[in-house]
């Protein structure tokens, strides 16, 4: 069922390219939060962080470069986009297969030590508003004091005109500079199935399926009622381009 290095990384060059379409500014984004990060964890030898809903592990990929010392966990529940990136990006990121906001889906982790960071990219706005209360709390209960919660998605703002006016902006920046040539989810899914050298991996797991979106329309300020429900002490945005937030919570 191994995946070759070739047939990976095609794949996985794929998936970047059908995820900017829906974050255009996803490099921008992972930078910052690769930037809190690091300022958070500065004093610690190895810090452990995890990122979650990973898909083949673009972020914590990146994480892994820019922090070497770190221990970065990738963590999603669809095993085939897990082992597009055990495949392409090697022994730097370790794998975990859990379904976010199951119960008990932590310990799928392998470790009691405390997380130093837990980041997400473009994931958690598949949580409905009760799993994300609940996520939002298992989190709080396993993160160091001082830890943090680092998500970049698309976040309502609270006001409604204000809203309006981010999509449109977030909307005009994609048309100027994104490409649409390339896959979106759809086509991206229907594409790597039907690659024959991906035959045996898609079998092997042919009765899994990415987990359903059962999504929330939380604005910025429900995200941050949430947060502080949850156990974290301070939380707020740290960049923003329409829609697009990057959000931290401190423990």
């Amino acid at each position: 069922m191994g995946v070759s290095t070739v047939a990976a990384a095609r794949w996985v060059e794929r998936w970047e390219s059908q995820q900017q379409r829906y974050a255009v500014d996803r490099e921008e984004t992972f930078t910052v939060i690769a930037d809190v990060v690091e300022a958070v964890t500065a004093d610690r030898s190895a810090p452990l962080v995890a990122d979650l809903g990973c898909g083949p592990g673009s972020l914590a990929a990146r994480l892994a470069e820019r922090m070497p010392r770190a221990r970065v966990l990738a963590v999603d529940a669809d095993p085939r986009l897990l082992e597009l990136g055990r495949a392409h990006y090697g022994p730097a990121v370790h794998y975990v297969e859990a379904l976010i906001g199951a119960p008990g889906w932590l310990d799928a982790l392998g470790t009691a030590r405390p997380l130093d960071a837990a980041v997400s990219s473009t994931a958690l706005h598949y949580l409905g508003e009760r799993t994300l209360r609940r996520v939002y709390r298992d989190l709080a209960a396993r993160l160091r004091p001082g830890g943090v919660l680092v998500n970049g998605d698309h976040i309502r703002p609270d006001s409604a005109g204000i809203a309006g006016i981010a999509r449109h902006i977030g909307r005009r920046r994609t048309e100027r500079v994104l490409a649409r040539a390339h896959d979106d989810w759809d086509t991206w899914w229907s594409g790597v199935a039907a690659d024959p050298e991906l035959a045996a991996l898609f079998a092997a797991h042919d009765d899994r399926r990415h987990p359903r979106c059962e999504g929330n329309d939380l604005s910025l300020s429900g995200h941050l009622a949430l947060l502080r429900e949850a156990g974290f002490h301070d939380a707020g945005t740290v960049w923003q381009f329409g829609t697009g937030h990057v959000l931290v919570a401190v423990r």
